[in-house]
């Protein structure tokens, strides 16, 4: 069951309305741990004030972190891992932008400024096994989050499930890129990814959304909601046909689809709360990629290739000193790339493909991806 509450603007005290309504028609209070630590996981992609429609609005983390505190939960953390480097500098600018900052002060939330990371295996995922996520996500009692809607240029719609992408720390991010170049594996990658962070609630802000050349470069629309539910993969289902689309047209949902994760239809959806607003004529981006090459000019694509796949493409390694020789890796290399030699796991990276494979599958994580020194700066 998805909930939709309708709203004008992003005063304080109509949001803080909205969502207590959200909670209310869905009876969410009671999935609530008092005792634990709950994470709230805006959208804050990179520096923007609020009003440039790229991040999550404060007002709605406001207002979701007041109605934790009116049930007694004591512990809870606002949290994301935007593009570019996870560092306490960047993610202070972030903060100060975004307006998260000031809901901090106000409200006594903490901001993150944990920069651990913990290994999460998922081994049922059909794509990725296993992510390393950022500290309060993957030591939450309970995860909230709270996605804006976009359109977006690699996976047509930013929503729910795409939200999460920012649960990976920094610049590990773009070996996400490399690793999945095709659309389809990517977008499996990222619903891989939802279901190991599990989030307990998503909540929408679809108050302005941006269209066209999302998910930062786009035009801002009123929409005029908020929409909430338990499972995000349903909820990106809805958005769809908020967005006037198939959902064949937004990969993102269509291999949520083809995995059971929800319905075939967003009519198979139950609604409560106000009228869905439609947007049949919503902007979608020019075009869609999930590679980065895309973005040098087209003249110099050639000669950027071979210097990316040389210099930018992170690599697995063998940590020697960790390595027990089992061969698990070598078993799971399609490519045949792994020997073990003298009871050490042996890469020949004249025939490594960067499948990471061996990464995924190490029992005792004695492989390690190995990124560029660039994509650490």
């Amino acid at each position: 069951m998805i909930s939709v509450v309708q709203i004008s603007s992003y005063d304080l005290e109509k949001m803080q309305a909205a969502v207590d309504r959200n909670f209310q028609l869905l009876g969410l209070d009671e999935r609530i741990p008092r005792e634990g630590k709950v994470t709230i996981k805006p959208n804050l992609l990179m520096k923007r004030r609020p009003e440039d429609g790229t991040t999550t609005h404060p007002a709605l983390v406001e207002a979701i972190v007041r109605h934790l505190q009116g049930l007694g939960v004591s512990k809870i953390t606002i949290a994301d891992s935007p593009g570019g480097p996870y560092t306490r500098l960047a993610l202070e600018g972030i903060y100060r932008a975004s307006g998260m900052e000031e809901v901090a002060r106000r409200t006594g939330a903490e901001l993150n400024y944990d920069f651990g990371t913990v290994h999460v295996p998922h081994p049922d995922g059909t794509v990725c096994k296993a992510f390393d996520l950022i500290t309060p996500i993957a030591e939450a009692d309970f995860v909230i989050s709270a996605c804006k809607l976009k359109s977006h240029c690699m996976t047509g719609l930013s929503g729910g499930v795409k939200n999460l992408f920012g649960c990976i720390p920094g610049l590990t991010k773009p070996e996400f890129h490399w690793r999945y170049p095709a659309e389809k594996d990517f977008c499996g990658m990222l619903t891989d990814l939802c279901e190991t962070v599990k989030p307990g609630i998503t909540f929408v802000d679809a108050v302005v959304s941006m269209e066209g050349d999302g998910p930062s470069s786009g035009e801002l629309r009123e929409t005029g909601m908020t929409l909430c539910g338990e499972n995000p993969f349903e909820l990106d289902l809805l958005l769809t046909k908020v967005i006037g689309r198939s959902p064949e047209e937004i990969p993102l949902v269509d291999c949520a689809r083809e995995r059971g994760l929800c319905p075939a239809s967003a009519e198979e959806i139950t609604l409560c709360g106000d009228a869905l607003k439609v947007f049949s004529d919503f902007k979608m981006p020019k075009s869609r990629t999930v590679d980065f090459i895309s973005s040098i000019p087209r003249p110099l694509r050639g000669i950027c290739q071979p210097l990316i796949q040389q210099f930018l493409t992170p690599r697995p390694k063998v940590i020697l000193s960790r390595c027990v020789g089992c061969g698990k890796c070598a078993e799971s290399c399609p490519a045949h790339a792994i020997a073990i030699v003298e009871k050490k796991a042996c890469i020949d990276r004249s025939k490594c493909i960067r499948c990471y494979c061996c990464h995924e599958m190490c029992p005792i994580h004695a492989i390690e991806v190995k990124r560029s020194r660039l994509l650490k700066l």
